[in-house]
This record gives C-alpha cells, structure tokens and sequence, in this order.
C-alpha cells in the first residue's frame, strides 16, 4: 500500500488563528553572534504574528545585551554561564542546563511529539548562528526539547576539525541538529548538500553581517579614537582603512604591508590611511616600527563596531588581512586588496570585489594606485555585485519564517544560482595565474590563532 503525504501540516494552523503569536526562541553567547543576530532581532520584534524570546548564554558577560542595546533591544533571560577561566567543557554545560531550566519555566516541560503542543504555548523553533559553543550547546539542548534547530550563517568549513577550533566541530555538530539550514552563499549550501542535508531544508540568503554594518554605517557614530578627530566633519578626503594583523603575516608578512603602506602615503600625500592597530605587542611593534613618522598614516587604538563600520563605509579603498571585512566591504561599494597569499572566500575573487596581493610591498603598492589613479577602474570593482550578500539577508529570513510557520508565499534566495568562473572551467577556458584561493585548509597546517591573543575581528569589526 502506497502511503500519500498531504501537502498541509499541522503548524500552519496559525494562519487560521490571527490573534495567536508564535513563539520563537533566539540565542546568542558572544558579541559577534550579537552583531549578525541584531537586524534579525529587531526584525522579529516588529512582527505581527511571530515573537522572539531572546537568550544571552553570558559567554561574553553583558555583550549580547549592549550590543542589542545599540538597537534599544534586550534580551529576555540572561543564562550567565561565562565567567573568568571557564572551559568549554563548563560553558557548554552550563548553556545546556540554562537553557532547558528557562524554557521549562517559561514555557513548562516539553513533549515528545511536536503536534501535541498548543502552537501559541511553546517555541516553534530555537535560532542560533554561527559557530560558537553557545550556539553548539543551545542547539543540543534544543534538539532534547524537541524544539526544531534554525541555523544562520549555516556550511561554513574548513574541513579541519583542529581549525578553527573549536568553531569548525560547532558547526559541524549544528549541521546535524539543524531542521532550517540558512546558508550565506551558494558555496555554503554546496557544503552542506556534500554532508547528507537535504536541500530543500537549505535556504541561501545572504550574510546578516553585511545587513548589520549597513545598519551600523547608518548610524554616523563618532570615529572614536582622538587621532580620528579632524575626519568627523571631513567628507571629502579620501580614506584608506588598513588591517594587519593575521599570524601567518607576523614578521616578514606585516613588515611587507607596512612598507606598502608608507609607499602609498609617501606617493600620495592627499590620501589619509587610517590602520587600527592590534594590541598584540609583536603586531602593533611592526607596524610603528615602519610607518611612524608617516604624515598622513593614522595608527589608531582598536575601533568600536560602530566608529569603524562608519569608517568603512568612507573608505576609498580597504587594505586588510581580515576575513570578514573581505565579505564586508564589498557591500559598501569598497574594493578590497588582500594581504594575504590565500583566502577561502573564493566567491569574492570570482566576482571581482576582492583581489589578492600578498605581502609583497611592490604588489600592494601597484594594485592601490591602479585602484586611487582609474576613477572609472575603481568605479567598476565598487558597483561590482557583492557574493556575500546585499543587505537583505534578514527579509529572506522572516520570509522564509513566515512561509514554513504561516504558509505565506515562499521566497527567492540570494545568489545568481550558478557560478559564472564553474562555467568558464566546465567549458575549458582556463584561469589567469594568481595567488591562491583555498576553499578547503589542509587540516596538516591549520591556522589556529593564539587564544590568549584578542582577534583583530573580534576588537575592530565584530
């Protein structure tokens, strides 16, 4: 006997039942999952029929709820988990233990089947993003709630369990657990597909990050730091943000861009290059050692999100080592050189909104002027379409909540739905030599970052 499968289910009833809001659990731990989840949040806040309960894990003690308070946000519970010399083995179980004790509270106990639960009573599903042990933690707790997982900013890999670590086993364990996957790029979908998930529980939508630093850029925050002052009225002189921070670059590596750098503003006197500075001793040692005594370079304290996603936003031209400002400035109408001899964020090489140069000082220096001299080179690379996401991943996401939960029309993803350079290799047209891309690290040299060491991301521009 063949078994049909009608087209309705049970949870769309809400459609039906106009004065019903559906509950939905948001989690977040650490300041950057605060930041991607912030346009999202305020996003939920305002709609009709869904209303978002929103979870700080503390793994970043009062973060979640400053940064959400930029947005005049807050969260709902605080779990308070982290705390100075926690592990992660102690974080991860303290997120599972706060978790199923505030949904317990809250919402009473749950049920071992999802259509038993009034629709109106009980979270329809828990959100999480990225990759963090928060995120991996409230994910499992979820999934023993019988609560159904959301995952934002989903396939990201390395293929390296060891790199990131632990971030990379995180979002594999989510992967797993996950009902929704919501994947920033068509290459983050592939990931997932390759993995064993289904596709059409995939839903590519642009990265939330790029929604939030145009939401920040919005703002017109102050700079911040003093040597910054004399821009804060000043829209006409051009910018160069610089970055360097990455360990692979360490020695030889910054003292390249750096000399770059002083080359540039040597050869351009009327070009300001603003470079915050890491407060790594070994870093910031380099970079003065090179450009101080450069007029025009402003070697600065570390930036607030805000200040420096306004900075961003100005810039003529960015010069970084950083992987999310490579996803980021695109989005601004900003070209990106980067420093570095490989970048897995394949996609924006493709597209031309990023190129690589290295650390060689000659190649930095030529690809800027090209890039400061062209006006309509420069005007080309800006308008070029940014693969990591328009700003609008947030209305794919509450459109794609409100067709699975209400049943309204289903929407379009993000992405042009093929990849113009696969096409080019399937036809046997081959590539003009360059710096590497790597999609996948080798897990025999994995890039693992001193964690007693702050990241450049997370001081600068998370």
């Amino acid at each position: 006997m063949e078994t049909q499968f009608g087209r309705q289910h049970r949870i769309p009833r809400a459609v039906e039942e106009p004065d019903v809001d559906v509950p939905l659990l948001v989690v977040a731990g650490t300041r950057p999952e605060a930041i991607k989840l912030l346009p999202l949040v305020a996003a939920l806040r305002q709609h009709p029929r869904i209303a978002p309960v929103v979870v700080a894990t503390g793994q970043h003690p009062t973060l979640v709820e400053d940064v959400l308070g930029l947005a005049g946000l807050t969260v709902d519970r605080n779990l308070r988990v982290g705390h100075p010399g926690v592990t992660l083995n102690e974080l991860f179980a303290g997120v599972l233990r706060g978790l199923e004790s505030y949904v317990h509270d809250r919402f009473g106990e749950s049920t071992p089947d999802v259509n038993d639960r009034p629709i109106d009573a009980y979270p329809a599903a828990c959100v999480v993003h990225g990759d963090t042990t928060s995120a991996a933690a409230a994910a499992l707790a979820a999934f023993h709630l019988r609560i159904p997982v959301v995952h934002v900013e989903a396939g990201l890999r390395t293929r390296s369990t060891l790199s990131p670590f632990p971030e990379e086993l995180n979002r594999q364990l989510i992967a797993r657990i996950a009902t929704f996957h919501l994947a920033p790029t068509e290459l983050n979908a592939q990931n997932l597909v390759r993995e064993g998930v289904d596709i059409r529980r995939i839903f590519v939508t642009g990265n939330t990050g790029i929604d939030a630093l145009r939401w920040a850029a919005e703002r017109r925050a102050p700079y911040g730091p003093d040597g910054l002052a004399d821009l804060e009225h000043d829209e006409f002189t051009r910018v160069v943000t610089v970055t360097a921070h990455r360990r692979e670059n360490w020695g030889d590596g910054l003292h390249g861009i750096a000399t770059g750098v002083r080359r540039l503003a040597g050869r351009y006197p009327d070009v300001r290059f603003v470079l915050p500075v890491h407060p790594n001793p070994a870093v910031a040692a380099s970079l003065h050692d090179v450009l101080d005594g450069s007029a025009n370079v402003s070697l600065v304290p570390p930036m607030e999100y805000l200040g420096f996603a306004r900075m961003l936003a100005r810039s003529t031209l960015v010069i970084t080592d950083s992987g999310g400002i490579q996803e980021e400035a695109p989005a601004l109408g900003v070209p990106v050189l980067v420093t570095r001899t490989s970048t897995e964020r394949g996609e924006g090489i493709e597209a031309g909104t990023l190129e690589l140069v290295g650390t060689d000082p000659d190649r930095i220096e030529t690809a800027a002027a090209r890039l400061l001299d062209d006006p309509d080179r420069h005007a080309k690379v800006a308008a070029r379409t940014n693969p990591y996401g328009d700003g609008h991943a947030v209305d794919r996401i509450v459109e794609s909540f409100d067709n699975v939960l209400l049943d309204a029309p289903r929407p379009q993803p993000f992405g042009p739905g093929y990849s113009r350079a696969v096409v080019l290799d399937a036809a046997g047209y081959r590539r003009v030599p360059s710096l590497v891309v790597a999609h996948h690290p080798t897990p025999e040299a994995p890039a693992t970052p001193d964690q007693s060491e702050p990241l450049i991301e997370d001081v600068i521009v998370r």
